[in-house]
């Protein structure tokens, strides 16, 4: 099975993941910028996420968007791709999942994981230091949570999958990371619901 997992940025999608590692070892879980970021390294001698955004032409990054996409479709087994379905943009959000990458990409799901912004302005304070993130009010938070629906929807149909919404929402957390090992157990269920994947 291969599913696209998208959230908004500090929502602890790191931490989900290396929970379901744990809960199915042999699952891949590949993260699409890294991808990216290889190919641009071999085809263009860019070095970091921010050259390749910065001295690529359009073009060319959207190349590098569609071989990645080739890469990852060609992966055998079960396969978690960690990725956006928006990203914001100076007054707006633009797609993670263009119609163009997700026609490559051919996933089985989507799986959105949403939370109280609250508990993602928390998550991104623990954060500080580590990441390089504008300060944003939870307000603005789950305007990008509503955009990534929307963006979902749209990818989905494009891709012909199915999407599987984690609402976290008022789901209060009795432990550290509680949030984390529970869309894991989600994300493994859906899995092995979906029979596991006909190519391992």
């Amino acid at each position: 099975m291969k599913i696209v997992l998208v959230a908004v940025p500090g929502s602890g999608k790191s931490t989900t993941l290396k929970f379901v590692r744990e809960m199915l070892s042999d699952v891949a879980i590949v993260n699409y910028g890294d991808y990216m970021l290889e190919i641009a390294k071999r085809q263009y001698g860019i070095t970091n996420r921010d050259e390749m955004r910065k001295k690529l032409p359009v073009d060319e990054y959207r190349k590098v968007q569609e071989l990645a996409a080739e890469e990852i479709a060609k992966l055998p087994g079960d396969v978690i791709i960690d990725t956006h379905a928006s990203i914001r943009v100076q007054g707006g959000f633009y797609p993670g999942l263009p119609d163009r990458i997700m026609a490559k990409l051919r996933p089985d799901a989507i799986v959105l994981m949403e939370f109280d912004p609250k508990d993602i302005m928390e998550r991104r304070a623990k954060d500080v230091g580590l990441r390089d993130r504008e300060s944003e009010s939870p307000e603005d938070i789950e305007m990008h949570q509503l955009a990534n629906r929307y963006y979902a929807f749209a990818a989905a149909n494009a891709g012909e999958c199915s999407v599987y919404i984690f609402d976290f929402r008022k789901k209060v957390q009795s432990r550290p990371f509680e949030h984390a090992e529970m869309a894991a157990r989600m994300i493994v269920d859906l899995i092995l619901r979906g029979g596991r994947s006909a190519t391992k």
